[in-house]
């Protein structure tokens, strides 16, 4: 059930034609929204998209691991990770073909 990847391009499309700003407008718009999404993301700041979901950053501590294929114990470091929590109207979307049968 893979379907397309939607790309920088593909968003710019849609915003010159939804929108009706010139290609390069479009794109200017598109990097200039991800820019400031993955900023307040690099701050630590969560990000909130009304009906689609929020962004945030987690932090993970230190632990230990296994590697899969020795069995040797490693130490994983601590890090940060992005999590994506989707909006119950964007779970209710994805899922609303689902009920049909």
């Amino acid at each position: 059930m893979a379907g397309k990847t939607y790309t920088r391009l593909d968003l710019t499309e849609a915003v010159y034609r939804e929108v009706g700003l010139s290609r390069n407008e479009s794109a200017e718009l598109v990097e200039s929204i991800l820019s400031h999404i993955s900023t307040a993301l690099v701050d630590g700041e969560s990000v909130k998209i009304s009906s689609f979901g929020t962004f945030a950053v987690r932090e993970k501590g230190a632990r230990m691991g296994r590697n899969p294929k020795t069995g040797e114990e490693v130490p994983i470091e601590p890090r940060r990770v992005l999590v994506f929590r989707p909006s119950h109207i964007l779970k209710d979307r994805i899922n609303e073909n689902l009920s049909g049968g």
